[in-house]
Formats: C-alpha cells, structure tokens, sequence
C-alpha cells in the first residue's frame, strides 16, 4: 500500500516514523512527503599534489581502506549556499534524520520536479525497513554551462511511502545481504563510502564470481 497525506501525517502521529527536525507544512504532499538540504556537502577529489606533482586522482570505490579520502567536506554555516558547476557531482545530506520504526513500513526516494527542471539530477533510492539516520543525495548538475546556487533548506527531494504485505524483525531490517545495514545511523559528517562485505570484495577483485555463487548462492530447498 502507498500511504496517502492523510495516513502519512498518522504515521507520523502515532510515531511509526519520525523526522529530526521535524517536518513542517510546506513539505506535506498529497501522496509524498518532501525532504530538505543539509548543510553538508561531499566533493570528489580529482588529483592530489605528490612528490612527482600534481596527479589525476584514480579512484578505485572497492579500496574503502582509502574511501575516506575520495572526497572533500564542506559543512555549510547558516547564510551560506553552495553553487554546483556544470556536469559536477557532489553527495549532499538531507536536513532530516530520517527513521522508521514500523516493521512492514518503507519508502522510496525520488527527486523533486522542481529540481529536475533547473537542471539537476538527484539519484532514487530506496530507504529500507527500520531505517534511522540521514539521507546521502547524489546530485549532478546536469547542464553544459550553468552554475547552479543550492541553499540549505531547500525541498530537494521527496520520499514515497509503502507498507508491504509483510513485516520484518528488527534481525531482519538489519541484515543487508551477510552483514548488517552499512548506513544505519548515518549522520551529515559520515555519508562517505562504506566497506561492504570484505569476502565478497575479495571475491569479486580476484574475478571468481563462480565461488561466490557456489558459496553465497540461496538454497531453494524447502
């Protein structure tokens, strides 16, 4: 079931789900609820400066041992705002932290129209059972030569609710894939890349993706 304005202002009511800081009018939608900007921005490093120079930055995500320093971070203060260049890529935070408290009760991510139209990309996602922390936003300037100003607060995006016919443990929410939820409690400062497991990392760099099938593969056995 999609939750409607009604039920999601309900849900909100009977803390089924809650927002930090709490959401106000303006981002109440008929069958959606919108999300605002943090103040945190990431910024992929492209070079670094060595002792031969000035060298491309070659970023390989499955070294998350060196994750941490793929990106640049800048926290925003109150009257500051953040202009994105032409065809750049930046991970934002939203404003709110987001959590779900219901066992049957999930959402998807989309991006507002009203960004789309100014030219910018905000990536879906899916924001999974159980969830509490907030929101990393992939975001792209998708334009060939406007510089495009973004305020903190701005209604960026917004989230679709769904109950499934379902419910999960909390065991269960927490279990993504062999390990547990990579970005569970995620706050503004810690949305970089995040390990996942280091055996399917290992299986995967050293190209034997039969072993992981005949290791991991789901038992259909009833």
């Amino acid at each position: 079931m999609t939750l409607s304005k009604k039920e999601i202002i309900e849900f909100i009511k009977q803390d089924k789900m809650s927002f930090d800081p709490v959401v106000d009018t303006f981002q109440i939608q008929p069958n959606s609820l919108d999300l605002r900007l943090g103040w945190n921005f990431y910024i992929p490093k492209n070079w670094t400066y060595e002792k031969e120079g000035r060298l491309a930055k070659n970023v390989d995500y499955l070294d998350f041992d060196n994750s941490k320093n793929n990106f640049d971070l800048i926290k925003l203060k109150p009257g500051q705002y953040f202009e994105i260049l032409p065809k750049e890529f930046v991970i934002a935070s939203t404003l709110e932290k987001v959590s779900f408290k219901d066992n049957d009760l999930m959402a998807i991510l989309y991006a507002r129209s009203s960004f789309i139209r100014r030219g910018l990309l905000v990536e879906s996602g899916v924001i999974d059972i159980k969830y509490s922390g907030n929101l990393a936003l992939p975001i792209i300037n998708n334009t060939n030569n406007q510089i495009i100003r973004l305020y903190p607060g701005e209604r960026v995006c917004q989230l679709v609710f769904h109950t499934t016919s379902s419910g999960l443990t909390d065991d269960e929410a927490q279990k993504h894939g062999v390990i547990g939820a990579k970005y569970e409690q995620s706050a503004p400062y810690s949305l970089e890349a995040k390990s996942d497991s280091n055996e399917e990392v290992e299986l995967i760099k050293g190209g034997k993706l039969e072993e992981l099938k005949k290791v991991h593969g789901i038992s259909l056995s009833s």
